[in-house]
């Protein structure tokens, strides 16, 4: 491992985490995809030997902490989240853009199932369709990073 490839993870997830507890409200709020879960499946898919299923499990209790909703929900997400990242990775490379912004989509989407069955079985409300536009955003996030020149495909073989 290298220590300053180590460090510029943790900077950055600690970065997406800081930006997802800005005060968002409105549309904002409505819109606002899971900035920690993009980050974390950037560099999992970018650098799994150095950033994996423990990480997110971790980053999971950390935004589980500061939401103060149910604990482990998004410890729970972000962990079945990364396990599909992983088990598909190596076949990233294979993808073109458009292939790999509907499997972002796909890994957005399985994160909030898994968080809004959490919430069903607590007893909350169903949301309606609305509930999934942050996979929406998210998805448009990372189109423009990948235009930015954030690619992860060419980079997804990682020691």
């Amino acid at each position: 491992m290298h220590a300053t490839e180590l460090k510029f993870i943790y900077l950055s997830l600690l970065a997406a985490f800081i930006f997802s507890l800005l005060p968002w409200s409105g549309v904002g709020l409505l819109l606002r995809p899971d900035f920690v879960l993009l980050t974390l499946i950037f560099w999992i898919l970018r650098a799994p030997g150095l950033c994996n299923i423990g990480t997110a499990w971790f980053m999971g209790l950390w935004v589980d902490l500061a939401t103060g909703g149910i604990f482990g929900q998004y410890a729970l997400a972000y962990t079945a989240t990364s396990f599909v990242a992983v088990i598909y990775q190596r076949r990233l490379v294979l993808f073109n853009n458009m292939q790999q912004l509907v499997y972002v989509l796909t890994l957005l989407i399985i994160s909030q199932l898994v968080l809004l069955t959490l919430k069903t079985f607590v007893g909350n409300e169903s949301p309606g369709w609305a509930y999934f536009i942050p996979s929406l955003t998210g998805v448009i996030l990372w189109k423009i990073a990948i235009i930015l020149g954030l690619n992860t495909g060419k980079y997804s073989r990682s020691n």
